[in-house]
Formats: structure tokens, C-alpha cells, sequence
């Protein structure tokens, strides 16, 4: 399995009244095709700077990322978001469908950028919803459908154009215990058929359906094990796993 992403010595700071306030901290991290990884952390912990970072959404201050062979510190504004289309499947804890549109025609938008013709993404757009169990809802509306349906619509939107990575923001956070756990299997299923997933989390029990679990905290990056994660949240972090 080939290297798809790597940071190096990534830093990212914000200025607040001639003050540098610094998120993220030589973060490194390599990611391999294939894999499946959690980015752990509470929240303040940097870890939404960093999806922002990984989605092309903005860029560091200082360091190194390569994305798909492409160093991302030399592509302009229309380069960001020709890559951000072809190279990246968002799937957001809010599921972001176009109420107007149907589940069929929510999927099939990321083809019409793409300029796959209308016959083609109706077609893909149809098989890859039956993929994710909603061959029966192809024509619901977002609010005919429950949270579990509207997320597995967005996961399709995802991945109907087969991009290098798939990066998922709390994709449980607004689903309740069982439908999560039924989100994560999904996540599991198209792991297991060779899609990158790389999931920001501040759930313990939502990163352990990942194979690789990175934690993060005070802009800093570290490979954990379970016994780490747990000291994460025991040290007074935990509350605010809630807001």
C-alpha cells in the first residue's frame, strides 16, 4: 500500500491583536492507502484545524503536505478546490443535503462538477445508494428521512466519485447510539473494500471501529494506545467531550 498523505512538521497559528496563537504544533502523520484512521482529541485540541488542513479547507502556516503526489503549498485557489474534488469525499456531522434535492440527486451533484454526463451519475449515483442499503429511498427528500438514511446519503455523495480519501467530521455526532454504530459498520464495510477513511473524533468508543487511532492535544499529534486515550480524558478533559 502506496503513501497518500504526509505532513511534516505541519504548524498553523492564528494572530488575535498582534498575538500569535499556535493550533497546530509540527504535527507529522503519514497515512498509507487503505487504512483507516481516527484523529482522537477533545475539543480545543486542534483537531478541527487539522481536518481543515487534510480537506484543503486552509493551509498551514509552516511545513510540508503532500496530498496524491501533489504538494499542497503550491497550488493556488482554483488548484485547492480542483483537489479538494477530486482527491477528497466530505462526510460532515450535519450531513449537508440540499433539502430542495432528492437522495438520487443529492448524490449525483459531485458528478455534475465533475462533467460526467446525466445518463452515467444517474446510474452510479442509484448503484452506490443501494451500496449503502437506500435502494428503496432513491427519490425521499432529506426530511422524509431519518438521520441514520440522511447520513448514509451523504457517505454515498462521498464516495459516488471515488476520491483518494474519504474525511468524515464526528459522522455519529447528531445520530443516536444504535444508528452510530450502524454508520461505523458502514465506514468499516468500504474500508474493507480499499477506501482511505480518515474520521476526527472526540469518542473513544467511535475511534476503536477504526484500525489506527492517532490522538491529538494541544496541537500535538501522537500515536496512541487504548491506555493513552483513556489518560486524554481522565486528566480533566473529559467535559468537554459534551459541548
Amino acid at each position: 500500500m502506496g503513501e497518500i498523505l504526509m505532513m511534516q512538521d505541519i504548524v498553523k497559528c492564528y494572530y488575535l491583536d498582534a498575538e500569535e496563537l499556535t493550533v497546530l504544533n509540527k504535527v507529522n502523520l503519514i497515512v498509507n492507502q487503505g487504512e483507516f484512521v481516527s484523529v482522537l482529541g477533545p475539543s480545543g485540541s486542534g483537531k478541527s484545524t487539522l481536518m481543515n488542513i487534510i480537506g484543503c479547507l486552509d493551509v498551514p502556516t509552516r511545513g510540508k503536505y503532500i496530498l496524491a503526489d501533489q504538494n499542497v503549498e503550491d497550488l493556488d485557489e482554483k488548484e485547492l478546490a480542483r483537489i479538494r474534488n477530486r482527491e477528497i469525499g466530505f462526510v460532515f456531522q450535519s450531513f449537508h443535503l440540499l433539502p430542495r434535492l432528492n437522495a438520487l440527486e443529492n448524490v449525483e451533484l459531485p458528478m455534475i462538477y465533475a462533467g460526467i454526463s446525466p445518463e452515467n451519475r444517474h446510474k452510479k449515483a442509484a448503484e452506490i445508494l443501494e451500496r449503502v442499503g437506500l435502494a428503496d429511498k432513491i427519490r425521499h427528500y432529506p426530511n422524509q428521512l431519518s438521520g441514520g438514511q440522511q447520513q448514509r446519503v451523504a457517505i454515498a455523495r462521498s464516495v459516488v466519485t471515488e476520491p483518494t480519501i474519504l474525511l468524515a467530521d464526528e459522522p455519529t455526532g447528531a445520530l443516536d447510539q444504535k444508528t452510530g454504530k450502524q454508520i461505523m459498520q458502514l465506514f468499516q464495510e468500504l474500508n474493507a473494500e480499499g477506501r482511505t477513511i480518515i474520521m476526527i473524533t472526540h469518542d473513544t468508543n467511535i475511534a476503536k471501529y477504526s484500525k489506527r487511532v492517532v490522538n491529538i492535544l494541544d496541537g500535538r499529534l501522537s500515536e496512541g494506545t487504548e491506555s493513552d486515550v483513556k489518560g486524554i480524558y481522565e486528566n480533566g478533559m473529559e467535559q468537554y467531550c459534551s459541548q
